[in-house]
């Protein structure tokens, strides 16, 4: 199953978004997300999240909180469990993404931007700094048709 990080990087004020537009033949053209990717092989989490941030941004993590795990589910697309993170300091200097437009969104306008729906769901858990949570979002085409919380019962 493929593994991979979205990172949400918090000025206080603002997220740090990528807007798709510079791939060709990408799922999430068009659309705005954090950023992050695919593990590599013998990467955990944390090191895939430091990697993406600083190849996509230039900037590289100092501190950060690991928000939640989403289990995705296509029809179109493989199976993906990723790993989603806030990111609260840093050190670098941001430059340009070669994956698309990268912009400091208003915390308050994030939500209206164009994206995957199932984004929006974990995205208002991150922007109301939920404790950590693990969801289950299923797509038909690019609709999303089922999501549950998953809740561990020990």
């Amino acid at each position: 199953m493929k593994q991979t990080t979205l990172c949400y990087i918090d000025s206080g004020t603002h997220y740090l978004m990528l807007h798709r537009t510079k791939k060709a033949n990408d799922a999430s053209h068009d659309k705005w997300i954090g950023v992050g990717g695919k593990f590599e092989p013998g990467e955990d989490a944390e090191q895939c999240m430091l990697r993406e941030v600083n190849e996509e941004t230039g900037l590289i993590p100092t501190q950060w909180i690991y928000c939640g795990v989403v289990d995705f589910e296509s029809d179109l697309w493989p199976a993906e469990v990723m790993h989603l993170y806030r990111i609260t300091q840093w050190n670098g200097t941001l430059r340009e993404c070669d994956e698309g437009d990268i912009q400091w969104i208003p915390k308050t306008k994030v939500l209206s931007l164009p994206t995957w729906e199932g984004d929006r769901l974990f995205l208002t858990k991150i922007l109301q700094e939920s404790p950590f949570f693990h969801l289950r979002l299923v797509y038909h085409g690019d609709n999303l048709v089922e999501s549950t919380e998953v809740v561990n019962v020990d």
